[in-house]
């Protein structure tokens, strides 16, 4: 039996994120870095421990001569700062900042926000090179990574679910992609009712596999980073991978876990030249084709983009209760 757990054994081979916006988790299980989507950050947003933080970050917008609209919009990156502010004390790595879900499809909004975001972490003191700017991987999501990579504002581009979505992010020079195990799976299940998965056949964990073997037989920088788990099968088959990003769920079961774990993934350098780019005729067809990848992403930018709104929503509401409160 190792003597040491199966968390210490992945974290010799593999750099392991926290996928939370517990700071209080964060501050526990000691990750590299962290990432953060709105539905955790609303979920972190209820927590009573944080109702501070959120008051702080509505008193920080001035809302003079603003829509209530552009002061919702101030708040939630205020609150995206104040959290991440906090995360970056913790973590020697980075930490992944999400521009809005219902901005997926608007190369230049993307851009903009992602601006605003690196702006306001500057004003607080957070430099960008301890962020990333967490981007949809749409075809016009890439195209706004790409713009902000040039400008040195380096990018995690999630839900990916289909080898088009990553090798365009390879090609494009994104420093960062995030593509997805849990919800694969979940499609297959679906899709296939009574057959059963082991890790070996996990539909998420091979499609992480073959976008790992993929970029580095061609010499791809683009760092891996699996996430979206279910069980802590997946991510033991998937050891070795440049960075996991793991529940705190997981991570304590990965810690309580003491069996040995072998690397599954291992860099053995380029063996093959890279090939023409995909355009986006390209990379709209073999998403077309893709079922699975086309459902899951559409379905994830719409859960985001509710998860925005539902926090939208609960601001509005502490927003009038404070200025009632005040009158």
């Amino acid at each position: 039996m190792s003597k040491s757990s199966a968390l210490a054994q992945l974290r010799e081979m593999t750099t392991v994120v926290g996928d939370t916006g517990d700071i209080a988790a964060i501050r526990r299980l000691s990750p590299i870095d962290a990432t953060t989507n709105p539905s955790l950050i609303l979920k972190a947003a209820q927590m009573p421990e944080y109702a501070d933080m959120i008051k702080a970050a509505i008193a920080r917008v001035d809302r003079s001569g603003k829509s209530d609209a552009e002061v919702i919009d101030d708040v939630v990156d205020q609150i995206s700062v104040g959290f991440g502010s906090e995360i970056v004390k913790l973590v020697p790595g980075r930490v992944s900042i999400e521009v809005d879900a219902r901005l997926s499809f608007d190369t230049e909004a993307s851009i903009a926000k992602a601006r605003k975001i690196i702006s306001l972490f500057k004003e607080a003191g957070v430099e960008k090179e301890r962020l990333l700017i967490k981007v949809a991987a749409t075809w016009e999501g890439i195209r706004a990574a790409e713009v902000l990579e040039a400008e040195g504002i380096n990018c995690n581009l999630t839900l990916i679910f289909g080898f088009a979505q990553a090798r365009a992010c390879a090609e494009a020079g994104v420093f960062l992609i995030s593509p997805f195990v849990g919800r694969i799976l979940d499609w297959y299940k679906k899709a296939n009712p009574g057959t059963e998965y082991t890790a070996e056949t996990d539909p998420g964990v091979l499609s992480v596999t073959s976008i790992y073997n993929y970029f580095k037989d061609h010499g791809f920088k683009t760092v891996v980073m699996g996430a979206s788990f279910r069980n802590i099968g997946e991510i033991k088959a998937l050891a070795g991978c440049d960075r996991l990003t793991i529940s705190p769920a997981l991570l304590d079961e990965l810690a309580a876990d003491m069996i040995n774990l072998p690397r599954k993934l291992e860099d053995k350098g380029a063996t093959q030249n890279q090939e023409p780019k995909l355009d986006e005729k390209a990379f709209r067809w073999d998403m077309n084709a893709d079922a699975m990848a086309t459902e899951k992403l559409a379905e994830g930018i719409r859960g985001f983009a509710a998860d925005s709104e539902k926090l939208e929503a609960i601001l509005r509401d502490m927003i009038c209760k404070q200025d009632f409160a005040d009158f």
